[in-house]
């Protein structure tokens, strides 16, 4: 018999550019294969075309057959049905994959009524019961919120859970994990787990995360400019790859190392803090009456060319932290203090969001929220220039080539608009366009999490040098502790909008003192063959 997922020497070609060469790979009933490379690779494409969802006026040979179904001659009604009945999907950017004005109920349960038989009744109670086993408190509230309302880390999350509901054979997972912190995404890969041993599920499993790979996969193929370079065991590639490539990939992941943390800025003693935060909250007012508090009483202080993280699980109040600072949102109670620029509790006028812009950027997690998809990527970061650095046009054009070469995005795709490229390439994009303000504080909200390790080692040399030449302050909102471990002297522990520990990163990840930060270390992935050995140790009388 042949393999649940078969692909068969795939190549894909695009405006006279190969994307795609020779890729042969398969997952079996019950197995999880992991897809690991450099963005741009083209992991994205193969996943996808295991639904036949190919881009438009795209060449393609080869194979690519689910449950015996080649989707690439299959007919519309063929592909409906594998859609429906064998494989899901679970899109790396939720907001593209579910309908912003329908709300998370509709989206959740729309195909067990249309093509499962239930009622409506019946298929919420399933979809709460799904969003309840992953973690999301007041499931029957939110599956009448919109898309809007919820944050990146919850839509996640329900994107999983309307994969799931529909009990698939096949689980195509394209960085299903990126936007979760460390706690939510254990509990995640446990459940995928659990699934694939319970319903006999396989699963093709995206992902730039090695360790995260490791923790859930059998097997690994490491794909490399639309070439599968390396396959086998994930414990033999992950412990002795043969490729080159394959070990550059090894050795550019994090680790968790509390050594490894740099030193706070030595200052004098009357050095005024870059940035100063009191007492801040945030309060949201509900519809139906009452508030919910976003953010509560956080006090920190930040020094020029100093680096504080911000960890926490999804609806801490990281974001929230980060957006007020920035001035994207007005502070309910508390001050913000920037230079000694006092700012509090009214909304910024045009003349002071551009002063502050001069000063201050952020990166987000979703780049398309830095970027404007009429714009070529290379002009938007040379306005930036013009517009900040008061260079000329062809100056203002010669810099940007230069910070979008050391952020990894060549010159040839300078004038490819931001859907033009794929997800990581557009973060760098947008990183870029943020350091070309050359602002004295620069906040990163999980700005890093949609990188392959590759490229992230990159970005974290690039963001540490200037950090280091120019004074550049950091505040790095992340999930990553590994990262954070290595970019951030200071450290900030939230849970539930309130800061539970604080103190130098060094200190925090060698001996926590709070019972939720060591749940948060305790959860960073483990290779499957740590885990099966504590597993056998355990149980051994």
């Amino acid at each position: 018999m042949s393999a649940l997922l078969q692909i068969t020497d795939f190549s894909l070609g695009l405006a006279g550019r190969k994307l795609l060469d020779g890729v042969t790979l398969e997952v079996d009933d019950g197995e999880s294969v992991a897809l690991v490379g450099e963005s741009g690779s083209g992991k994205t494409l193969i996943t996808r075309a295991a639904l036949g969802l190919f881009p438009d006026r795209s060449q393609r040979s080869g194979t690519v057959s689910v449950r015996g179904l080649d989707t690439l001659t299959a007919g519309r009604r063929e592909l409906l049905r594998l859609r429906r009945e064998h494989a899901s999907m679970i899109f790396q950017d939720p907001r593209a994959g579910i309908n912003p004005v329908r709300t998370v109920g509709d989206f959740l349960t729309e195909t067990l009524v249309r093509w499962h038989g239930l009622n409506r009744a019946e298929a919420t109670a399933q979809a709460v019961e799904q969003l309840e086993r992953l973690g999301l408190r007041r499931a029957e509230e939110l599956v009448a919120q919109h898309p809007h309302q919820l944050s990146g880390g919850m839509l996640q999350r329900v994107m999983i859970a309307g994969a799931l509901l529909g009990s698939p054979e096949l689980l195509l997972c394209d960085e299903p994990t990126t936007a979760l912190d460390v706690t939510t995404q254990a509990g995640i890969v446990a459940l995928l787990r659990e699934a694939r041993q319970e319903r006999g599920m396989g699963m093709l499993f995206v992902t730039h995360d090695l360790g995260l790979a490791a923790s859930l996969c059998e097997r690994v193929y490491v794909l490399r400019g639309g070439k599968v370079v390396e396959h086998g065991a994930t414990r033999q590639v992950f412990l002795a790859p043969k490729e080159e490539y394959s070990r550059q990939l090894v050795e550019a992941t994090p680790v968790i190392d509390p050594g490894a943390a740099p030193h706070a800025p030595e200052l004098p003693e009357d050095a005024q803090p870059l940035v100063a935060v009191e007492g801040l909250g945030k309060h949201y007012g509900l519809r139906g009456g009452g508030t919910v508090t976003a953010l509560e009483q956080a006090t920190f202080r930040l020094p020029a060319g100093g680096s504080l993280g911000v960890v926490g699980e999804s609806g801490s109040g990281k974001s929230t932290l980060a957006r007020l600072l920035v001035g994207l949102e007005t502070a309910s109670e508390g001050t913000v203090q920037v230079e000694g620029s006092g700012r509090i509790g009214h909304r910024l006028r045009t003349a002071e969001r551009r002063r502050l812009a001069r000063d201050v950027q952020i990166v987000f997690q979703d780049p398309y929220l830095s970027l404007d998809p009429r714009i070529p990527v290379g002009q938007a970061v040379a306005d930036v220039f013009r517009l900040h650095g008061k260079e000329g046009r062809r100056k203002a054009k010669e810099s940007a080539r230069e910070l979008l070469g050391r952020v990894g995005i060549a010159a040839e795709r300078l004038g490819d608009k931001p859907r033009m490229l794929s997800g990581g390439q557009r973060q760098r994009v947008a990183l870029a366009k943020a350091l070309a303000a050359r602002p004295r504080l620069l906040v990163l909200d999980e700005a890093t999490s949609a990188l392959d390790v590759s490229v992230q080692a990159q970005v974290l040399e690039l963001v540490e040098e200037l950090r280091e030449h120019l004074g550049l302050a950091i505040l790095f909102v992340s999930h990553d502790l590994a990262v954070v471990s290595r970019m951030c002297s200071e450290l900030l522990v939230m849970r539930q909008g309130r800061i539970v520990e604080s103190g130098a990163t060094a200190r925090i990840l060698a001996d926590p003192e709070n019972d939720y930060t060591r749940s948060l270390i305790g959860s960073y992935p483990r290779p499957l063959w740590e885990t099966e050995s504590l597993e056998a140790e355990s149980a051994a009388p």
